[in-house]
């Protein structure tokens, strides 16, 4: 019985989200819930674990939902893919803006404030939300952005944002899911717009705090090599 629910939920998984769930996995997840739940239900509550979970612990792994192994190789001017690929944002930097900019504003979150213009205001949760909270306050648009993406081989490919994608910014989530279908590879990076990128969410709790904390570092480190340059 609990097989074949597990199979429904996968198959209800793939149709609705293109994700693929690892069956011991979600094996896992329906051991701590209860049998008498409806279908759907379990569904919501999968695809809320998965999202929130490692990409490499709760997604199974299949030729056609992770990188190519030939990926990387950046003697190959141009090729495509056609997925669907299921990956998780690793890392995301914003190279429309300075690294001092960036720092301030993830400091800034880190005291509960964002600017608006020039404006310094508190942010409260629940109360409305910036006009572009993916990119934590930062004067002017967002972007673009360079993502590093991570498929359920633990396979790690950098991608650009050519064309701006809805809720990518650096103040997004940190293990945020995506499914990327046919999109091109420049020398080996990912060439991602709105056509191709689908932002389906999530958010991994360790990789997020460990993402802001080695963040701030490389950027206070990236700053004071700039100044001893310029010195």
């Amino acid at each position: 019985m609990a097989a074949s629910l597990a199979v429904q939920i996968s198959s209800q998984l793939v149709s609705s989200k293109s994700i693929l769930p690892s069956q011991t996995w979600l094996a896992t997840v329906l051991s701590t819930q209860k049998s008498n739940l409806p279908l759907q239900s379990l569904c919501q509550t999968a695809l809320f674990r998965l999202l929130a979970s490692e990409i490499t612990t709760s997604v199974q792994p299949t030729p056609e939902n992770t990188f190519p192994s030939a990926i990387h190789d950046i003697k190959t001017p141009s090729s495509r893919l056609k997925g669907p690929i299921v990956a998780q944002i690793v890392d995301v930097e914003d190279i429309g803006h300075s690294k001092l900019s960036q720092l301030d504003a993830l400091e800034s979150a880190e005291r509960g404030e964002k600017t608006k213009g020039k404006e310094v205001i508190r942010v409260v949760p629940g109360e409305a939300e910036d006009d572009d909270p993916d990119n934590l306050g930062l004067t002017g648009a967002g972007g673009p952005h360079k993502l590093l993406l991570e498929d359920a081989n633990g396979t790690r490919v950098y991608a650009f944002e050519y064309k701006p994608i809805n809720g990518v910014g650096i103040g997004m989530n940190i293990g945020s899911k995506v499914v990327i279908r046919d999109a091109k590879v420049v020398r080996g990076v990912l060439m991602l717009e709105p056509g191709n990128t689908t932002l389906v969410g999530g958010k991994v709790e360790e990789l997020h705090k460990n993402w802001r904390e080695e963040r701030k570092g490389r950027l206070k480190a990236d700053i004071e090599a700039l100044k001893e340059d310029d010195g």
